[in-house]
């Protein structure tokens, strides 16, 4: 089992910035991807970003060049830059870890908001 905590979120005007954090409750082993996934009101929760084992990363196209996510193995935590944010970027927004077994087990965390407004 893997508990996994998110903070970060609030509200920010457009064009600020947020850090989200997503911590780990044990060391993770084996192949995984962990991600971000943000969810608005009336639509499909979607991903936004998500880092492999390795480190490569993949960005939705809506956030590229504006999100970053990054890891820190030591500290069992996956972060989410956000940078240059717009009202669509509103959303609840949960982290994720996919841990590649037979079958593959999914996670998630509770959720932080974002609320991108003036």
């Amino acid at each position: 089992q893997v508990q996994l905590v998110e903070s970060g979120g609030g509200l920010v005007q457009p064009g600020g910035s947020l850090r989200l954090s997503c911590a780990a409750s044990r060391s993770i082993s084996g192949m995984y991807v962990m991600g971000w996934y943000r969810q608005a009101p009336g639509k499909q929760r979607a991903l936004v970003a998500s880092i492999m084992t390795g480190g490569s990363t993949n960005y939705a196209d809506s956030v590229k060049g504006r999100f970053t996510i990054s890891g820190d193995a030591a500290k069992r935590t996956v972060y989410l830059q956000m940078d240059s944010l717009k009202p669509e970027d509103t959303a609840v927004y949960y982290c994720n870890v996919r841990l590649f077994l037979r079958p593959n087990i999914d996670y998630w965390g509770q959720g932080t908001q974002v609320t991108v407004s003036s």
